[in-house]
């Protein structure tokens, strides 16, 4: 939203308060998955996180998340989706409630660790053949828009990052940009106190 400079309402799901919102009727009005994100616009409700940049994408002005370029965009799509597909669903809070249930006992932190260095390992060997000053050449991508959130999991995680220079060389040009300083889960509005940067 911040790349396209779209004004937006924020409106918070918190996920483990009361059981999680995300879990509450009025919410799975919008998304029956009950999952985050849903992005309402007048009388039409978007969810999933891909289809809602590619829709941004599509329609509005600012940004461009998916180049022209059909086997350049296939390369942004191959790298967002080994976020979006592959790493962040099978250690999202949904799956680790249930690996680390009384029914399973596995070791919530064991899993997600596995799962996100797998991922990330799978970006670091695709994106060192990709990247210029971001994933896909010098332009930000739909790919930087997935990667960088889930290294915020990977810290949750510890995950060791030496391992994936190209992934922190890419991050850490993101972060000097205006749009991603806005969406940084530390400056969110319902984010913790005791999180909060300023």
């Amino acid at each position: 939203m911040a790349l396209k400079s779209i004004d937006y309402e924020y409106r918070a799901v918190h996920l483990v308060k009361d059981g999680g919102e995300q879990h509450k009727a009025e919410y799975k009005e919008m998304n029956p998955m009950g999952l985050v994100p849903a992005l309402c616009i007048d009388d039409v409700t978007l969810t999933d996180s891909i289809a809602i940049m590619e829709y941004l994408d599509e329609t509005k002005e600012g940004q461009k998340f998916l180049p022209e370029d059909p086997v350049t965009k296939a390369k942004v799509r191959a790298l967002a989706n080994i976020i979006a597909s592959s790493t962040q669903p099978i250690q999202n809070l949904r799956v680790l409630q249930y690996v680390g249930n009384e029914e399973n006992k596995l070791d919530k932190v064991a899993w997600g660790h596995k799962w996100i260095s797998d991922g990330l390992a799978g970006y670091e060997a695709m994106v060192s053949k990709t990247a210029g000053t971001y994933s896909v050449g010098d332009t930000v991508t739909m790919a930087d828009l997935c990667i960088v959130p889930q290294l915020y999991n990977a810290q949750r995680f510890k995950v060791d990052m030496s391992a994936y220079p190209t992934i922190m060389r890419i991050a850490e040009n993101c972060g000097k940009l205006e749009a991603f300083k806005a969406a940084h889960p530390y400056v969110q509005p319902d984010c913790p106190e005791e999180l909060r940067t300023n």
